[in-house]
């Protein structure tokens, strides 16, 4: 973490969904519990919290995206139930895990904070029109035509793609940073 004369810079990461909380920490850790135990109940013991808590969790992420996110199944004679993340389940947590690991580099690079506030080298930003949108459930993919004869996707997120109002034909920006792509769009005045 950032350290300046005693401060610490933290933040914490969230998935909303239509402006609800969706998946944070505690969320992330039940998810990735299930993922690796194969039970509601062992996931909930492994990250101590109850089973009657984690069974309200997911039963509102459902209710939120009405989808699960997790899918249980009935035990026989010979052996318990257990439980596996959907594809939505699995989705979200990667999302999860990959914002969280973005933020964690950005809070922890020095150049980073230096640099906010000033200009992008041009070298790293490419003008262009936007092809395509196609929004997912967390995240959205933007196909940039470059002026330059070149196409550039981004994989951002969808509340992005929503504030800043991407739709095709829009003239962006593909603001380069390190093996990522953003999109940067001037604002109507």
């Amino acid at each position: 973490m950032l350290i300046h004369n005693k401060h610490k810079l933290l933040c914490k990461v969230w998935l909303e969904y239509k402006g609800k909380p969706l998946l944070g920490k505690g969320g992330a850790q039940i998810l990735g519990a299930i993922k690796e135990e194969k039970s509601i109940s062992k996931a909930a013991k492994k990250v101590g919290m109850s089973y009657r808590y984690v069974w309200n969790y997911l039963a509102k992420i459902r209710k939120t995206l009405h989808e699960p996110v997790v899918q249980t199944y009935k035990g026989g004679r010979k052996g318990g139930g257990g439980a596996h993340l959907t594809h939505l389940g699995e989705s979200l947590l990667k999302e999860y895990k990959r914002v969280e690991d973005y933020v964690g580099e950005i809070l922890e690079d020095e150049e980073y904070w230096e640099a906010v506030g000033l200009k992008i080298s041009a070298r790293n930003r490419l003008k262009g029109i936007v092809q395509e949108v196609d929004k997912g459930v967390v995240t959205a993919k933007v196909k940039i035509k470059l002026e330059k004869p070149v196409v550039v996707t981004a994989i951002i997120s969808k509340e992005a793609v929503e504030e800043l109002d991407i739709k095709a034909g829009d003239k962006v920006e593909a603001v380069i940073k390190a093996t990522e792509v953003m999109i940067a769009k001037e604002k109507q005045a």
